[in-house]
């Protein structure tokens, strides 16, 4: 039994690499393109997995990307039939997203942007700010890397709802289920934090109708895919301002095109897909627990059913 990582990113080779060949120590670990005999590998690793015929590995067992976004494998017609594929849960990755989700919630909760451009005008406004617990925070999407953003949101005593495909219960949150209620959901975020999977159900979901759903002012946070926002239907509610502000890690394509009109809109931050970033050390030790957990015949934490897409 052989494990085949596949590097592709200069800090592959400087810092994955060490970090796999630390936590699977005592495994047969092999570096493409040393890929020996294929019919060793049982595990492939890496970010980008498949480049031709999906038979060229006929005892594969399971296909673990380093990323927490599976939806390039879903229906790739190279994805070996014979395997299972295990998107990567680990708690530094978990870390970031929290991270990055709950700067942008304060920093549009307590209005900054408002505030930077009174002082470019050095206008000096005495107001009352609007507390945590008047403001409602919305999770679009209830998996485990918003359950990560909840917990870190949840002092600052924000009203916290969240909506997910089926029936979920977060104690502390208003949940939300099913198609037919997510107009419903909407209608009370006045921050909207998108966590969803990419899928048939959910390409183009963040568009004009849905959009404006969200009150008046709200803003929109995406650091999940791009696929799932229109982007002219964006920019169109943030031109007439029923949306006030979005910040954007994810996008139909990447890198964001130079002419791409989020780069130079007033009301858009753009980050170059940095929200969360798998730790190799940490990443490395969630490889091995799932390699652990396949060889000793139980379901690995992360285990995607391709058929429904997550």
């Amino acid at each position: 039994m052989a494990i085949l990582f596949r590097p592709v990113f200069d800090y592959d080779e400087r810092d994955w690499v060490p970090a796999l060949k630390k936590e699977l120590a005592g495994y047969d670990l092999r570096i493409a393109p040393d890929v020996g005999n294929p019919a060793d590998i049982h595990y492939l690793v890496g970010w980008k997995l498949f480049d031709g015929d999906k038979t060229a590995w006929p005892n594969l067992k399971a296909v673990l990307p380093l990323s927490t976004g599976v939806d390039r494998y879903i229906g790739h017609p190279d994805f070996p039939d014979n395997a299972k594929l295990v998107r990567m849960i680990e708690p530094g990755l978990n870390s970031g997203m929290a991270e990055y989700v709950a700067s942008f919630v304060l920093r549009f909760h307590r209005e900054h942007d408002h505030w930077k451009a009174e002082q470019n005008n050095k206008n000096w406004i005495h107001d009352i700010p609007k507390m945590a617990h008047q403001r409602t925070i919305g999770f679009l999407g209830l998996g485990n890397l918003a359950q990560s953003c909840i917990d870190v949101l949840k002092p600052f005593g924000f009203n916290m709802r969240g909506w997910s495909r089926s029936t979920k219960n977060i104690p502390g949150i208003e949940t939300f289920h099913g198609r037919d209620q997510l107009k419903t959901f909407l209608s009370g975020c006045e921050i909207l934090i998108c966590l969803l999977p990419l899928t048939k159900d959910t390409e183009d979901l963040l568009n004009r109708d849905i959009l404006s759903a969200l009150p008046k002012g709200a803003c929109l946070i995406n650091p999940a895919r791009g696929k799932e926002l229109v982007d002219d239907d964006l920019i169109a509610l943030l031109d007439n301002g029923h949306l006030r502000y979005a910040a954007l890690d994810v996008f139909r394509k990447e890198p964001l095109p130079a002419d791409h009109p989020f780069w130079a809109h007033p009301h858009i931050h753009v980050t170059p897909h940095i929200a969360a970033v798998t730790i190799p050390q940490t990443g490395a030790q969630s490889i091995r627990q799932t390699i652990e957990t396949m060889g000793a015949g139980g379901t690995p934490v992360g285990l995607v059913d391709r058929l429904k897409g997550y």
